[in-house]
């Protein structure tokens, strides 16, 4: 990205790496690695990508009146609690990333289709105040995945260590196990330090 770059150019960029992000850090892992909860609230990386997919069509579809046809059980009447937000055992880790650069493609559309000053309407918010430009859609969504995309670079280090923006970009200081390993002893001990624990 170079300061000349035209705005539409700039948020595709950022969108685009939180995806991809996203998805890297379902590589190599197992089923169960993908879908088990790694927090109190649930957080899976699975679920993480499908509901990265639901924020992109409705955000960025439904809002400006475009809807995806995609099919959306995840919402309405009889859908389970958080539907979107983890995998059932019967829907594949294939079809789930699949629908997400289905979505990917959508939004995309949008993008190029829609002027960044263009008004839409967030079904989901109160009336009077529902009116949103696609910039700030855009920019919504943007934060949005790349906020879960962090959540998932937490949950891929706790299962195997990897960490980073994607395999060729870690954006960590240098260092193998044992440097990682003593750093992090030397945290522990400032942070007891710091509370008096010493």
């Amino acid at each position: 990205m170079s300061i000349e770059s035209e705005p539409k150019d700039v948020v595709r960029f950022y969108l685009q790496n939180a995806r991809d992000a996203l998805l890297w850090k379902l590589e190599g892992l197992s089923e169960y690695d993908i879908r088990r909860p790694f927090t109190p609230t649930g957080t899976n990386l699975l679920g993480l990508v499908k509901h990265a997919t639901y924020v992109e069509l409705g955000y960025l579809g439904d809002t400006f009146g475009r809807p995806s046809g995609l099919p959306q059980p995840v919402f309405g009447e009889g859908a389970d609690a958080n539907a979107d937000m983890w995998a059932r055992a019967d829907e594949s880790r294939e079809d789930i990333v699949a629908r997400y650069r289905r979505a990917w493609t959508h939004a995309d559309a949008t993008l190029e289709e829609l002027e960044l000053d263009a008004v839409g309407r967030v079904p989901w918010w109160p009336s009077g105040a529902d009116e949103v430009t696609l910039h700030h859609a855009i920019v919504r969504v943007i934060a949005d995945t790349h906020r879960h995309a962090g959540h998932a670079d937490i949950i891929r280090e706790l299962i195997d260590g990897a960490v980073g923006m994607n395999e060729n970009n870690t954006s960590m200081s240098r260092g193998n196990a044992a440097w990682w390993a003593e750093y992090r002893e030397y945290l522990e001990a400032v942070a007891r330090k710091a509370s008096g624990q010493e």
